[in-house]
């Protein structure tokens, strides 16, 4: 072998190397951009939700929260905007059309959805572009009145530990 060909052997090695660690990379951003994290309310999730979005991206985040909630006891997911902002939205003309399928495809499974965050530039994007059912989704401004909202509905509330 020549030297020229051992060169292109081992620079196409590391080039199979290089895009199976861009696999893995993605991968994990993934799964740090949505994380799943457990309530202190009984069978509720929170799904902050940050970085750019993609129409793609928002189907694997949905997946995702589908997949999750399918082998669990929830009843209840809270999906956080508050780090979204109008710049990272990718496709802003169907943003409305996402969130949505969201609710829509969660409530199928008979989970229900609060959405909390969005800021007054997300609710015009949505709004704008031309969702007609959006009466039906849950918004709360923050993630504590999400939670004070689920409270009151499993008539739980808070109280002092024993000092």
């Amino acid at each position: 072998m020549t030297s020229e060909s051992q060169e292109i052997k081992q620079l196409k090695q590391e080039m199979k190397e290089l895009k199976e660690q861009l696999v893995q990379s993605e991968q994990l951003i993934m799964e740090i951009s949505a994380p799943i994290i457990p309530s202190i309310i009984p069978e509720t999730i929170l799904i902050p939700i940050t970085g750019r979005l993609s129409p793609e991206r928002f189907e694997r985040i949905i997946t995702k929260i589908l997949d999750v909630s399918y082998g669990e006891d929830i009843n209840t997911i809270i999906v956080d905007f508050s780090a979204i902002s109008e710049k990272e939205i990718g496709e802003i003309d169907i943003f409305g059309t996402y969130i949505e399928n969201m609710a829509k495809a969660i409530g199928l499974m008979g989970i229900e959805t609060l959405f909390v965050g969005f800021t007054p530039s997300l609710t015009q994007i949505m709004i704008n572009s031309g969702v007609r059912e959006l009466q039906g989704i849950k918004t709360f401004l923050t993630f504590r009145t999400a939670l004070q909202y689920l409270m009151r509905e499993k008539d739980m509330e808070f109280q002092k530990a024993n000092q």
